[in-house]
């Protein structure tokens, strides 16, 4: 697979991922692979909690990877990192959530890991707590902000900033069109960022008038990639003219119509979309 992504961003071809909450929180592992590959993508995201419920069910590691290659598909993507902004907010919880992500990384061959934060401490401590994040994860694994306009990092000024000043070798940027559209962002706002420091890209689309509840909107009413209101291909042509190579591009279509569908309609109808915005930012890099 892989093809549908191919000449969008310099010629390389970034797994196409659908990414966990698009099919719901509700669904086995064996299920996630099976619709995943029926829908034509090449990995899976997982989130702790999805992992938690596959070991319930009495699945290792192992058994995970081999259900994952008899599907033909890969887990690519892990999530997500919360609750580390301050010493208070890394309650036990979190931290069994964290050494969790930091094992599903190891586990599954994932190099990069999700990173938000929900709290709004200031940015020096987020800045400070980013970098002890980008440490306790460890040389080999990565760990990938996301700005999110409700958030402590609401936007990718703010996340390149704690990024940077951070200053660690092990650490990234994730791009999600909901967040960029409803942060208001544009391509000028791409100028200051490497584009080797985004590492992942997500795609999906939104409302034409923004809920009340940013949060609310982001967690449950997104629309497929393209057939909303957030210009996303314009954000994947801006990407690319960044010179942005993402490591995969994860379909995060979080959406609770969609999901009432059932697993295979909502994995089908979010892949289709996301390759036709893919096959149209291609085809303006072979006419241009």
């Amino acid at each position: 697979m892989g093809s549908d992504t191919d000449g969008v961003f310099d010629g390389i071809a970034p797994p196409l991922v659908v990414s966990s909450y698009t099919l719901g929180t509700e669904v086995s592992f064996p299920d996630r692979c099976r619709a995943a590959a029926a829908a034509g993508y090449d990995g899976i995201g997982l989130r702790a909690e999805n992992y938690w419920d596959a070991q319930d069910a009495g699945l290792s590691d192992t058994d995970m990877l081999g259900l994952a290659e008899q599907h033909g598909v890969r887990i690519l993507e892990v999530e997500y990192l919360t609750g580390w902004g301050t010493p208070a907010d890394r309650n036990a919880a979190q931290q069994r959530k964290e050494q969790t992500v930091f094992a599903m990384a190891r586990a599954f061959g994932v190099r990069h890991m999700n990173a938000g934060l929900i709290e709004k401490p200031s940015i020096g401590e987020i800045t400070e707590a980013f970098a002890g994040l980008c440490d306790r994860a460890g040389d080999d694994l990565v760990v990938a902000l996301e700005f999110m306009p409700y958030s402590g990092v609401p936007d990718i000024g703010s996340a390149w900033q704690i990024m940077h000043e951070a200053d660690r070798s092990n650490s990234g940027l994730i791009v999600d069109t909901w967040h960029w559209a409803r942060s208001g962002a544009t391509p000028a706002d791409l100028g200051p960022v490497p584009g080797e420091a985004i590492i992942a890209v997500q795609l999906c689309d939104v409302l034409q008038t923004p809920m009340d509840e940013p949060r609310a909107e982001s967690l449950g009413y997104r629309l497929p990639p393209g057939e909303g209101y957030g210009g996303t291909l314009g954000m994947v042509r801006a990407l690319r003219d960044r010179d942005v190579r993402p490591r995969l591009i994860g379909v995060e279509v979080i959406s609770n119509e969609l999901v009432s569908q059932g697993i295979d309609a909502a994995a089908q109808t979010c892949g289709d979309a996301a390759r036709r915005v893919l096959a149209d930012a291609r085809s303006a890099v072979s006419t241009s």
